[in-house]
């Protein structure tokens, strides 16, 4: 009797689930398990009913599309200062951050056995960079932008930058009591899986656009490394939040 009754109630609500009102939610249940097989947490119903009507997917760079591992692999020096102490500099300042580039730099430091010092007035403006105080020297580490609000001129080291970036770098400028004193490459190597998951992604109809605060000749490189149909650079976090809410009722982003 008991096996009879599995039987009965298998063939029952596999000829007449939605009869039954059992076919969504067997449906949801099945598409949130597997998700969570893959690592993917999906948020409720609703948002997994919404996923069928997708057709544009916006991704950031670091961490998504790369191994979000990023290490220093140039440090450039253009005054008086060693590469040594342009590092000592940036890691104390940056030792107070928990950005990934900030933590390479951190890690670079520690890999040269370097002595790191404490940063005071610490200051880390969203998307821009950081300063603080570090030994007496006032240090300033960001975009070439950031440091030209703190009155640093950047443009003697622009062809160099531009070199780096050519080889999908993030440039990093770091500028010691007012004056510029060198930059950082900081790379991170793109996932193994990423070309291949945005290749079934654009199988599946699905455009994707990268969004990041990098340069546009950096973004530009692994874009076209990564295999991303679009790309939008230089952007800070309220850009990111903008152009979402700007192109959310659009099927492509231009």
């Amino acid at each position: 009797l008991a096996h009879a009754l599995v039987v009965a109630v298998a063939v029952l609500i596999i000829a007449c689930p939605c009869a039954l009102g059992l076919a969504t939610p067997m449906s949801i249940m099945v598409g949130v398990g597997r998700g969570a097989s893959l690592g993917v947490l999906i948020k409720n119903a609703e948002a997994l009913e919404r996923m069928e009507k997708v057709d544009t997917l916006v991704v950031d760079k670091t961490g998504t599309l790369t191994e979000g591992r990023p290490t220093v692999t140039d440090i450039v020096a253009t005054g008086r200062h060693s590469q040594d102490d342009l590092l000592r500099f940036a890691a104390g300042v940056e030792r107070a951050s928990e950005h990934p580039l900030a933590l390479a730099i951190v890690e670079a430091a520690t890999t040269r056995s370097l002595d790191v010092p404490d940063v005071t007035d610490f200051d880390s403006p969203v998307g821009r960079g950081a300063q603080g105080v570090v030994d007496g020297h006032r240090v300033a580490l960001g975009s070439a932008t950031f440091l030209d609000s703190h009155g640093i001129d950047s443009t003697d080291v622009r062809e160099t930058a531009d070199h780096l970036r050519g080889d999908g770098a993030t440039v990093i400028y770091i500028g010691i009591d007012n004056q510029l004193a060198g930059l950082f490459a900081i790379a991170d190597p793109i996932k193994a899986t990423t070309s291949d998951a945005l290749k079934a992604l654009r199988a599946d109809g699905i455009h994707v656009v990268m969004l990041t605060g990098d340069n546009q000749i950096t973004a530009a490189v692994i874009a076209a490394e990564a295999g991303v149909d679009d790309f939008i650079a230089e952007a800070t976090p309220e850009d990111k939040i903008e152009v979402i809410r700007r192109d959310r009722k659009s099927t492509r982003l231009n």
